[in-house]
């Protein structure tokens, strides 16, 4: 019955992120479902996205937790992690015991065991040969990701990933990149927005960012519309 439950909540998520083929999706709302997703069906405690900007950087575009969005933040700083390594050769990256790393990843270690994680494991966001970006899971517990999960992970990258870039991008190159840096400004209004509902509500960045996804969810608006209005004080949460 278990084993159901997951495959039929795989098999929705894999519906749910091929429908943002469609015109007129939500890309940053794209990738908060992917890391969701994720999260919730393949044994992590928390997950995260990085996407490449126009000159290849990584920035933090999506994650589960402030925990996530603070490693995530740390290996883009210091350009050491899994996440970055995974980037860089395109290849998964499993760290099965973060506390047993060597010195040469020590910010990494140190922020990532200090935010409760103890395990992670990175897959390419990939079109062909390009690499966008990538997803990290993160694990409260030491051990490698199970097999299974491993296909299971790449496969809603890959999805994700030709839903970012969409069909368009095959025929008009800056089509693609139009999309990501769409996704990377609207990071930045999104935080932006948790910091002023976080600061007026009393609350941490974690439960702000749920009440401004409910909200956007509930009114069917973009996340970073919401962040927009909350942001210009014409919406109070």
């Amino acid at each position: 019955m278990v084993s159901q439950t997951r495959d039929g909540k795989l098999a929705a998520a894999f519906v749910a992120l091929a429908d943002t083929l469609v015109a007129g999706y939500d890309v940053v709302d794209l990738l908060q479902t992917l890391v969701d997703t994720c999260a919730d069906l393949l044994d992590a405690s928390a997950a995260g996205l990085l996407l490449a900007d126009d000159l290849g950087g990584l920035e933090v575009v999506a994650s589960t937790s402030e925990s996530s969005r603070l490693v995530g933040i740390m290996q883009v700083h210091s350009g050491l992690g899994p996440s970055v390594l995974c980037y860089a050769t395109g290849k998964a990256v499993d760290v099965a015991d973060i506390a047993a790393l060597d010195d040469d990843w020590s910010e990494f270690r140190t922020e990532a065991l200090a935010q409760g994680f103890l395990s992670a494991y990175a897959v390419p966001l990939r079109l062909r040969r390009s690499i966008i970006g990538t997803l990290t899971l993160f694990r409260d517990a030491r051990g490698s990701v199970e097999t299974e999960d491993h296909s299971v992970a790449q496969g809603l990258a890959d999805v994700a990933t030709i839903g970012i870039l969409h069909e368009r991008a095959l025929r008009e190159s800056d089509v693609a990149q139009q999309q990501l840096q769409y996704a990377l400004n609207s990071r930045v209004v999104i935080e932006q927005a948790k910091g002023v509902i976080a600061q007026t509500r009393n609350v941490d960045m974690d439960e702000a960012f749920r009440l401004l996804r409910e909200y956007s969810r509930s009114n069917s608006l973009g996340l970073r519309n919401v962040a927009e209005l909350i942001i210009s004080r014409q919406l109070a949460l």
